[in-house]
């Protein structure tokens, strides 16, 4: 059984409603954290693409990407070939990514968010929470890392 359904949740990824890439945001974490997510990725055998810049390059330690800074690089996650997560590391206190609602329509990839959204909050211990787009508001839905699933933080009937 789905942690959320589609039916329930689907004003949250209309276009209009929450803009084309709503933020993804961990909070409290740290250089460490950045590192495990790293390492994270690598392990399980997702696609991924670290870009400066001026184009295509290793993906450097957690370190490093931090003290590069948001706005020269980008890490594309792809948990299945049509999803993809792009992760900016503007500060060590924070992982923040972006996810494309074009690419999440319907319950089949729904759950593939959420299952992405599990797997990296279970290793970094730390809930993984979705905003609508540039927005400092609340946030919408996330996985809460204390009951181990992806829960509804605000009304989807608003």
């Amino acid at each position: 059984m789905p942690d959320l359904l589609w039916d329930d949740v689907k004003l949250f990824f209309d276009l209009e409603f929450n803009g084309a890439l709503p933020d993804v945001v961990i909070e409290g974490t740290s250089v460490e954290d950045w590192q495990t997510l790293l390492d994270l990725i690598q392990s399980q055998g997702w696609q991924y693409a670290y870009e400066l810049y001026d184009g295509p390059t290793e993906v450097p330690t957690a370190v490093q990407m931090i003290a590069m800074g948001a706005g020269s690089a980008h890490l594309r996650v792809r948990p299945v070939p049509e999803i993809e997560a792009i992760f900016r590391a503007y500060q060590a206190e924070s992982i923040d990514f972006d996810v494309d609602l074009r690419e999440l329509q319907g319950q089949e990839r729904l759950d593939v968010l959420f299952d992405f959204f599990r797997v990296i909050g279970r290793r970094l211990r730390k809930s993984v929470l979705m905003c609508s787009e540039g927005s400092d508001g609340p946030p919408l839905l996330g996985f809460d890392v204390e009951i181990d699933r992806v829960v509804l933080l605000a009304d989807p009937g608003v």
